[in-house]
């Protein structure tokens, strides 16, 4: 995008959550619009408890705000922030191997596994994009492919249509083979992967 706002608020997504700054300061600096996309990626840090004992909870919450968001800007916001962080763990995961879990709150690669791939599935709006297909990609590979090498990957190159039909047939076989949280349908109100 070229949008000025969507890109600083991309630019300023972590500021609230890991900075000094209050909303109010932000909104002062930079105006009513950014701060409301800044707050929309924004997690309840909950400072007054130990990371690690609320990060299923933030991730959690996260999740269910992207699901319900209905601003492609916000989504896009998001996608770029994952999409960042992603490379760097397939590239850090390449070099350190299991030990580049141990930089995390939560050290399980299985409930980081569960975060990406919520994100990307709450970010499906943004599909028609590459980047979202790369973001696909580079989940799969940091967490699923070991499980199997069949596991659903993106081409790039396909037509929308072909993406679509290669995304429907390898849900199919993803249920089969995904973890226990993930490829059934949840009751309402709890986050998962709904396909």
């Amino acid at each position: 995008t070229e949008d000025e706002d969507v890109l600083a608020a991309a630019v300023l997504h972590d500021v609230l959550e890991d900075t000094s700054v209050t909303e109010e300061e932000l909104r002062e600096t930079v105006g009513g619009h950014v701060t409301e996309l800044v707050l929309a990626v924004s997690e309840n840090k909950r400072r007054e408890q130990p990371a690690e004992m609320t990060w299923r909870l933030r991730k959690q919450e996260s999740v269910e705000r992207l699901l319900k968001e209905p601003r492609l800007e916000v989504k896009m916001i998001a996608l770029g922030d994952k999409l960042s962080n992603i490379r760097a763990l397939q590239r850090d995961y390449g070099i350190l191997g299991e030990q580049v879990w141990e930089r995390f709150n939560n050290k399980s690669k299985a409930e980081q596994g569960w975060y990406y791939q919520a994100v990307t599935d709450a970010l499906q709006d943004l599909n028609v994009y590459p980047v979202w297909h790369e973001l696909a990609n580079l989940v799969w590979e940091v967490f699923w492919q070991d499980r199997d090498s069949d596991q659903l990957r993106f081409d790039l190159g396909q037509s929308r249509a072909e993406r679509d039909m290669a995304l429907l047939w390898g849900m199919r076989r993803w249920a089969r083979c995904a973890p226990p949280a993930f490829g059934r349908r949840r009751k309402h109100g709890q986050t998962g992967i709904h396909r």
